[in-house]
């Protein structure tokens, strides 16, 4: 199975801070809250064609919850969640919860782990080309007169006459769905469900996030 169909986790990105090391080395980390991942539907291949857990996050006003989703979640027995996500897993995986059990941090991740974590990056507006694509300034002397962050041109003579699609200009920046890779589970502290990751994960303060079991971690040197 690919690691891909892994059991993964729920959270809200809580802030950055810094860990210490016994040398003094300082570690930034984002701290990531995934307390009360609860499950709300156990999919099997027999019933619904995969294997799959569905799992809720946070808590929701009773009013703010649609009939349809507010039969299905008490059927399960579950507080409604702001965000309902499923998770591919094995048969053996599926087999360990039931409709209403909660999914502890320990049960998924452990220090040292490699994991992925998506999430919805932050809303920039309207950019211009040079902060959208990250390209370079133009000149500021020698007669440059106000095309400093301009993208010049953008299209051809006559022929073809016009602008190839595609073509990098100014647009909307941010509110993309982006996954950063391979980050490092630094400290889990169990007590309040919190996962200290080191590095920046993509969105703002209180934006959720998805922590998955990482799927293109290298092996260690000596692993069969």
């Amino acid at each position: 199975m690919s690691l891909s169909n892994s059991l993964g986790l729920l959270g809200r990105k809580v802030g950055m801070m810094r860990l210490f090391t016994d040398d003094g080395d300082a570690i930034p980390v984002t701290v990531v809250d995934v307390s009360n991942n609860r499950v709300t539907q156990v999919k099997s291949q027999e019933k619904d064609g995969y294997v799959a857990l569905q799992v809720t996050f946070g808590s929701r006003k009773a009013s703010r919850v649609t009939k349809p989703v507010a039969g299905h979640l008490a059927k399960a027995g579950v507080e409604a969640g702001e965000i309902i996500q499923e998770f591919r897993v094995t048969a053996d995986t599926a087999s360990q919860y039931q409709a209403g059990a909660t999914v502890p941090v320990t049960a998924v991740f452990a220090v040292g782990q490699k994991v992925d974590v998506q999430g919805t990056t932050i809303g920039k507006g309207f950019a211009g080309t040079i902060k959208r694509h990250h390209f370079g300034s133009q000149r500021a002397s020698h007669g440059n007169s106000r095309s400093h962050n301009v993208p010049g041109s953008i299209s051809m003579a006559q022929d073809p006459g016009r602008v190839f699609p595609g073509k990098r200009m100014s647009g909307h920046l941010g509110v993309d769905l982006v996954t950063t890779q391979n980050l490092d589970v630094i400290r889990i502290d169990e007590a309040r469900q919190l996962l200290l990751i080191k590095g920046a994960v993509p969105g703002s303060k209180g934006g959720f996030v998805t922590v998955r079991p990482a799927i293109k971690a290298k092996a260690s040197k000596g692993a069969n």
